[in-house]
């Protein structure tokens, strides 16, 4: 019997099965560039799912989004409980054969893939950051890690980057960063049109694929 689904989008492979992919939205909710981020993995072969850490609500403005994500920073219990839930349910549903996870998270999903690479290392073996960062000590962690960040990002300083690629780098992780030349925050979203950068977006893709298929058994 499959194990029950929480609240979220699942992408199934056309084989029915694949290497696990955890999908960490970013602070507008899980809108619609991320469920075609999970349909888009699935094509791929990968078996994604990505949890709504918002429970149904779905925003498009700064100041909405900043209320949103404040709540969850707020109460990080409720949050991490509801990344710990999804690890369990697509690690189960991948079944035996497939224990390891994948987690890709974006801005402030990016925090929480750093977070749950920690908090549930003996699961997650890979993490693709689109630019979101996380201080702390992650020498318990047993991932390999690839970031994505933009050059001109007035929400992730560089300085923040710098800081967590060390911190990576001090634990003995294998880290791979990639900036972005003339990107701002959210380049890889199409929905955010200023933001947008269609040739970044495709290399941070290619480059994102190949990560994973070089990280899946």
């Amino acid at each position: 019997m499959p194990p029950t689904q929480p609240d979220g989008y699942l992408a199934v492979p056309p084989s029915g099965k694949g290497h696990p992919v955890l999908v960490l939205h970013p602070w507008w909710g899980l809108n619609d560039t991320i469920k075609a981020v999970c349909t888009r993995l699935s094509e791929s072969g990968f078996l994604a799912f990505a949890p709504d850490l918002y429970h149904g609500r779905v925003v498009d403005t700064i100041a909405d989004a900043t209320t949103l994500s404040s709540a969850l920073f707020d109460n990080l219990d409720q949050p991490r409980s509801d990344v710990a839930t999804a690890t369990t349910f697509l690690s189960e549903l991948a079944g035996p054969n497939e224990r390891d996870l994948a987690v890709l998270g974006f801005s402030l999903g990016a925090f929480f893939a750093l977070d749950v690479s920690v908090t549930a290392p003996d699961l997650i073996r890979s993490v693709i950051l689109f630019y979101g960062t996380r201080p702390g000590d992650y020498s318990g962690a047993q991932a390999d890690y690839l970031g994505h960040f933009a050059e001109m990002d007035v929400e992730e300083p560089e300085a923040n980057v710098v800081e967590l690629e060390e911190a990576l780098k001090s634990a003995g992780r294998s880290v791979t960063f990639y900036r972005y030349p003339g990107t701002g925050h959210w380049f890889f979203e199409p929905d955010r049109t200023a933001a947008y950068n269609p040739a970044a977006a495709s290399l941070a893709w290619e480059r994102t694929l190949a990560f994973l298929k070089r990280s899946s058994p």
